[in-house]
């Protein structure tokens, strides 16, 4: 059965959405990954659909382009905020996922904040393979002049390592990334942030995606590297968050929770086939 979708992005960071509420969706891998395919298929970082849940607007499923299904995913969950405010014509969504419930407002003109919830940062929610200051892990992950500081692990539903980096236009992003992501300490993979801190309150962010690679921008990986450096004392706890497609603003609330802003955007409608 063929079944309408929408191209969506968040800074770049772009998504296949499926509205699942009226008949279910339930796409193997290889049906991901072929959906995600930018030469054959119709080209996506994560595919998301939309599903009915009885204590909630919506429930919300993300896979990576690699076909494998995550718990969060940032960037999406704002893009589906927006298309969930515009349906019920209000100015919040409360949206259901894996990681748990998360809740978006309207914030503006095709502005929307998500309080993502609090961070996890056990080494054991992360999760790690072994026990480690999150805060400053105490193992080398990759051998390169510029990633010599012990990096900061952040959980958002899903795993985030951030590298602290003197020039981000320097480091190793796509070398490192693929490396990293797949190291014997992260059992589920891992996210993989370089962060450049320009400011107190202004940080520049390349992230290597577990299952997708290098992406224009991060939602998650945006409120990770903003909780690992105010726990390092290197910002206050918030900032703007400079991506490779455009802004974030993200705050860790005195109350712990993280509310991450920014703009979601429609590209175009299609029928998968």
């Amino acid at each position: 059965m063929s079944r309408p979708f929408l191209k969506m992005n968040g800074l770049g960071n772009d998504f296949v959405v499926v509205e699942a509420r009226s008949a279910p969706f339930a796409p193997t891998a290889e049906e991901v990954r072929a959906i995600a395919d930018r030469e054959g298929g119709i080209g996506c970082d994560q595919l998301i659909s939309i599903e009915p849940t009885p204590d909630a607007d919506a429930f919300v499923r993300f896979w990576n382009a690699d076909g494998e299904e995550i718990s969060a995913c940032g960037n999406g969950t704002r893009c589906v905020g927006w298309l969930l405010m515009q349906s019920n014509g209000k100015d919040e969504a409360a949206i259901e996922t894996k990681a748990g419930r998360l809740v978006a407002t309207r914030a503006g003109e095709r502005l929307v904040s998500v309080d993502m919830g609090p961070p996890r940062l056990d080494w054991t929610e992360i999760p790690l393979a072994q026990a480690q200051d999150t805060e400053a892990l105490g193992v080398v992950l990759y051998e390169h002049a510029s990633l010599m500081a012990p990096p900061g692990c952040v959980s958002m539903g899903n795993p985030h390592v951030v590298f602290f980096v003197p020039d981000i236009a320097a480091a190793p992003v796509a070398e490192a990334g693929p490396i990293v992501e797949r190291h014997a300490l992260f059992p589920e993979h891992v996210n993989v942030g370089f962060a450049q801190i320009m400011a107190p309150d202004r940080i520049r962010l390349r992230v290597w995606e577990r299952g997708a690679g290098l992406t224009r921008a991060c939602g998650t990986g945006a409120c990770a590297a903003l909780v690992a450096a105010a726990r390092r004392g290197l910002t206050g706890r918030s900032a703007t968050l400079e991506l490779d497609g455009g802004e974030l603003f993200i705050e860790w609330r005195e109350d712990g929770r993280v509310m991450m802003t920014g703009p979601a955007a429609v590209d175009f409608a299609g029928t998968l086939p």
